[in-house]
């Protein structure tokens, strides 16, 4: 079976794309620079000069608060998707999403009794020595 004019066009459009990729990074090798000044190496801060480090060091509890934000985030996207199709899955759609949302608030009630969502510096003064010395 021999290739189509379909396939021949596609075959041509993905040489194409790979001429003009290799040109451009051809043309750059060409027309670039070819030293090294100690701004090159600097990170640009937009025209403004350097305040500190741009390795930043937060605490884990903050990252811990972001993956928490992205999990119910993402919890909420599904009961968006059930409630489009809120019809077709008819009762049993609704106890399963009722069960779903039921896990969701009980995750979120122990996630707050053990303190997880509290990392600002108050909340450091209100734990217990015992879990600071577990940190």
């Amino acid at each position: 079976m021999s290739p189509g004019p379909a396939e021949w066009r596609l075959a041509g459009y993905a040489l194409l794309v790979f001429v003009v990729a290799g040109g451009m990074l051809l043309l750059s090798w060409l027309l670039g620079q070819r030293r090294l000044d100690h701004s090159d190496q600097q990170p640009y801060e937009s025209g403004m000069p350097l305040t500190g480090s741009a390795r930043l060091r937060l605490s884990a509890d903050f990252y811990l608060l972001a993956v928490f934000f992205v999990v119910f985030d993402l919890e909420a996207a599904f009961i968006f998707v059930w409630a489009v199709a809120v019809r077709e899955l008819g009762w049993a759609g609704y106890l399963e999403v009722c069960v779903f949302i039921a896990v969701l608030v009980v995750a979120l009630i122990y996630l707050w009794r053990v303190g997880a969502l509290d990392w600002g510096p108050r909340a450091r003064s209100r734990r217990p020595e015992s879990q600071e010395r577990q940190q």
